[in-house]
């Protein structure tokens, strides 16, 4: 066992300990955003049948063959028909009838011209949209060739096949797909709860007077956030001070109903370092070669083996800490497969008034505002926000970026290329 860990080493654990949850049936809304556990089959043809897709005349095609602006094709009309409504009177030879987008094409027709090629039965040039009454007679002043301007039955979507596969993302469209295809719920991994806890005596909520000594608890904000954005349900708990037992009857509280945990706070080596003295045994405390984040946390809690995250308390080395490690196992554990469950990566040429220097043996991640390549460049930009202190919160707020300097990098000039951690 080595005394120091990579970022790597510690990832790989943590992947290696999570698991996808069990799926649920549920509804299309709620569903939003979750990964399919399974292929979703097409129960019925998609559309269900033949329909218009445009306002105006179903008509046969050998009626209309040959019709001009100078000679009309002259047809008798022998009803409407409407979306939704029931079947329609046949088409005959000589006749169309009147059509609105949706409704079903109606035995005989076998083709829809747009009502803007026909006079609109009123009897004048060409129609500029379907009047509500027409006359008895429609002139057509161009031909249609057969299945012009008609959904087919099935052409969407025939069944049998596969409407979507296990592993989608269900965004909008594919809930809309799911829906016009009948089924009224999904089979999906659902969201994992994460219950967010931070620690320290010295915490108060926004909003509140500090007292001498005392600081807002921010980070409980911004890890229940970071926990939202990466598609997790989560829970904000109230923060717990330097007390061990305390601590465990937090944890006990909300381990019914948490599929994982992140606390902040108390992992480092001081004296009231909390979340160390409560839960060594059951938590793997850990020295990283990275900054920030050195100290970091990571079991398995409960009967339920309910993963537990204990990330340091400064602000961005808990946020850094939670986009490494906590935000890349809540998608695994949500079903997300092994390429969707990172920030997104590039590479760009470093803007800085200086050299950066950077601490030999870590791997450094600096706070960053990136700039995509301009048309023809190869490359876009990342500035660094802010310096690499782990208490700089404002600086954080202005970031979109994280800027990586590797562990055998000590110095980097402007201009080198380095990877960069996309954070929106």
């Amino acid at each position: 066992m080595t005394d120091t860990w990579s970022v790597e080493e510690h990832l790989n654990d943590i992947l290696a300990a999570v698991r996808p949850l069990e799926p649920l049936a549920l509804p299309l809304l709620d569903a939003h955003g979750c990964v399919l556990a399974d292929d979703v089959p097409v129960p019925a043809p998609l559309p269900p049948f033949d329909n218009s897709s445009m306002d105006g005349y179903a008509v046969r095609t050998a009626d209309v063959e040959g019709a001009s602006a100078e000679y009309p094709a002259v047809l008798t009309v022998v009803g409407d028909i409407a979306a939704g409504h029931g079947a329609p009177a046949a088409v005959g030879p000589g006749q169309a009838a009147r059509i609105m987008t949706g409704a079903p094409l109606p035995p005989g027709a076998q083709a829809v011209v747009p009502v803007e090629w026909t006079d609109g039965g009123l009897g004048g040039g060409p129609a500029d949209a379907m009047p509500s009454t027409g006359g008895p007679e429609v002139r057509v002043l161009r031909p249609a060739h057969a299945g012009q301007h008609i959904r087919a039955r099935g052409s969407d979507a025939r069944p049998g096949t596969v409407a979507l596969t296990a592993g989608t993302v269900l965004g909008p469209p594919q809930l809309g797909l799911l829906a016009a295809t009948g089924h009224a719920t999904a089979t999906v991994r659902p969201r994992p709860r994460v219950v967010v806890l931070s620690t320290g005596s010295e915490l108060v909520p926004p909003g509140r007077p500090l007292e001498p000594g005392q600081i807002h608890d921010s980070n409980s904000y911004l890890l229940t956030a970071a926990a939202q954005d990466a598609g997790a349900v989560a829970f904000r708990a109230t923060a717990v001070a330097d007390d061990p037992a305390s601590l465990r009857a937090a944890l006990d509280d909300q381990l019914a109903r948490a599929d994982a945990v992140v606390t902040s706070g108390g992992v480092s080596v001081g004296a009231y370092d909390v979340v160390k003295e409560a839960l060594t045994g059951s938590v793997d405390f850990r020295r990283l070669a990275m900054q920030p984040g050195k100290p970091q946390g990571f079991g398995l809690l409960g009967p339920g083996r309910v993963p537990l995250f204990a990330l340091p308390g400064n602000p961005v080395s808990a946020y850094v800490s939670f986009e490494l490690f906590v935000r890349p196992a809540l998608r695994a554990m949500a079903g997300h497969t092994p390429d969707a469950l990172h920030r997104p990566r590039t590479t760009a040429r470093l803007v800085a008034d200086g050299t950066l220097e950077s601490p030999s043996g870590r791997r450094q991640f600096l706070r960053g505002a990136y700039t995509a390549p301009a048309a023809g460049e190869r490359l876009g930009t990342v500035r660094p926000v802010g310096g690499s202190g782990s208490h700089l919160v404002a600086a954080l707020a202005r970031a979109d970026a994280l800027i990586e300097i590797p562990e055998d990098v000590s110095r980097v000039a402007a201009g080198a290329e380095l990877t960069v951690l996309l954070l929106n």
